[in-house]
């Protein structure tokens, strides 16, 4: 499983690279705008902390396929490294996405809801298909099973093209997305947080920590 970081939240991004196995960041209009700040200080600066070798995934503004090509290779240039331009389905993203492929620019084709929406995308050339898991949820689809008939087509058809769901508010659904064999998953810093937790774990360790104490009171074994 990829785990990637859903979030420009810079705080966030910094205490989630350092104590997550994260793969990377994902940003779109939306979580760019909520930080309300200078956009590319704001990618740059998500880039110097994860590192060249870990991926950043920036959605496109563009409309047009000739512009968002336009548009990925700025991005591209600017931000160097593991980087994959998000474009969401539709024919000029399909038509932009043939094209970056010819590049070797990356693409995350997102706002992906149904299976014959991301086989499309990964014949296309599309290197991750981004479905929405929760928003379908919300609509009384779902989210999860989507997920799981993507990744069987994927790989009835022999294609590389990973499926990088998105768009979670709880665990449960992130557990449902591995049980399925979904390659990647984006989350919030809440979500990665409830991914390791558990009453039972904390209960255990404060357990621990008392039965040590009871013996050795403050001591820990650097004081042997």
């Amino acid at each position: 499983m990829i785990y990637i970081l859903d979030t420009a939240d810079l705080a966030a991004i910094r205490h989630c690279n350092e104590f997550y196995p994260l793969a990377g960041v994902t940003t779109n209009p939306s979580i760019i705008a909520r930080e309300n700040t200078d956009f590319w200080t704001l990618v740059e600066q998500i880039r110097a902390i994860i590192g060249e070798d870990k991926m950043l995934h920036v959605q496109t503004t563009q409309t047009t396929a000739e512009k968002i090509v336009e548009e990925a290779k700025l991005l591209k240039e600017r931000l160097t490294g593991e980087f994959y331009v998000k474009i969401p389905i539709g024919e000029e993203g399909l038509k932009a996405t043939m094209e970056l492929k010819k590049l070797g620019i990356g693409v995350t084709m997102t706002a992906i809801f149904t299976p014959t929406q991301a086989l499309m995308a990964a014949m296309a050339g599309a290197s991750f298909v981004a479905p929405y898991v929760n928003r379908l949820d919300n609509i009384i689809g779902d989210g999860t099973r989507v997920v799981a008939e993507i990744v069987n087509q994927l790989e009835m058809y022999g294609s590389d093209c990973k499926v990088l769901a998105a768009s979670f508010k709880n665990a449960e659904q992130v557990h449902l997305c591995a049980s399925y064999g979904c390659h990647s998953v984006t989350v919030t810093a809440d979500i990665l947080k409830l991914l390791i937790s558990h009453p039972m774990t904390d209960a255990a360790i404060a357990g621990f920590e008392k039965d040590w104490k009871a013996v050795y009171a403050d001591k820990t074994i650097l004081d042997f």
